[in-house]
């Protein structure tokens, strides 16, 4: 068992989720509950899984965790292409916070290396 609040990868998870709902209030209010609301649920997703996680007895299980973390930031990362695609965001947004995510992803690749 791991202490999440103690991971760097759930403490950058935490502040892309608060970046995400910032840029998404900028979103027209006719994708409150489209393209908005899947970006807040993907990354919410991210630290969430990181914490159930580590809570799980087995460094096996954690990783499990890991992977659909993972894929939320997958997730992400396409829907914020969308989201410059419809010009929702604009190109500048899209590349400060796409390296961030790239980011993230690795930090969660590397975790998940020295587990097995």
């Amino acid at each position: 068992m791991h202490n999440f609040k103690e991971l760097v990868i759930w403490k950058k998870a935490r502040e892309l989720a608060k970046e995400i709902y910032l840029l998404c209030d900028g979103f027209p209010k006719t994708e409150m509950y489209g393209m908005s609301s899947q970006m807040k649920r993907a990354v919410i997703s991210i630290p969430s899984n990181i914490a159930e996680g580590a809570g799980r007895t087995t460094d096996m299980e954690f990783c499990r965790f890991l992977d659909i973390a993972t894929g939320s930031a997958f997730e992400l990362e396409t829907q914020l292409y969308l989201a410059c695609d419809f010009g929702f965001i604009s190109e500048l947004s899209l590349q400060e916070i796409i390296p961030k995510i790239e980011s993230l992803e690795k930090m969660i690749y590397t975790l998940k290396k020295t587990m097995n």
